[in-house]
């Protein structure tokens, strides 16, 4: 992975020392080879952002893949570029989905996940951010990738995004519905 420990040391130093946890899942081929195929440069991790609208922050930012089903969101989410902090990744990548300029407020979890497919393995670090939106409006800036960006409230994506994520049966879903529910959590300070 190119992400270095000391970008790490710095964003927890800039926004706190994330939850750290470890999940492992079992993911259909396909989506085994999906993942594969984003881990170019040595990339084995993701940005994940949960942005909050400034004004009202029971509003959070989710976005829909043209690939994904009607009714399918989930939090924004990149990669830090090799040489880009985490910090800058995850603005960027905000900014690209959801067409928001952002401020990063927490590094709230560090999930070191493990993606199995027929004896197939990728070690996985997903690092999710809490960020609050700068006032403007939602429409994504890269949509060739983001179909839609819309503000969903949290009781939203926990009950029904959350089931259609479910629905859908995809085993990635399933690891996203697991980040949503922690982070959730953390954001609501119930803990994990």
């Amino acid at each position: 992975m190119y992400t270095r420990n000391e970008d790490i040391a710095a964003t927890e130093q800039a926004l706190g020392v994330p939850l750290v946890c470890e999940m492992e899942y079992e993911i259909t081929p396909g989506e085994f080879d999906m993942v594969k195929s984003s881990m170019h440069a040595g990339r084995a991790h993701d940005v994940t952002m949960f942005i909050r609208d400034g004004g009202n922050p029971d509003q959070i930012a989710v976005i829909r893949k043209p690939f994904f089903p009607e009714g399918a969101f989930r939090a924004p989410s990149g990669a830090a570029k090799p040489g880009e902090s985490l910090e800058g990744g995850a603005v960027r990548e905000s900014r690209e989905e959801t067409g928001l300029d952002v401020s990063l407020t927490r590094y709230l979890i560090c999930i070191n996940v493990l993606f199995t497919s027929d004896g197939r393995v990728i070690d996985w670090i997903s690092h999710v951010f809490e960020a609050s939106a700068e006032p403007g409006e939602i429409d994504p800036i890269d949509t060739e990738e983001i179909a839609e960006a819309r503000w969903a409230t949290l009781s939203e994506l926990q009950g029904p995004i959350r089931q259609k994520l479910l629905d859908t049966g995809w085993d990635l879903f399933r690891y996203r519905v697991a980040l949503h529910d922690l982070t959730v959590s953390c954001m609501e300070g119930a803990g994990p």
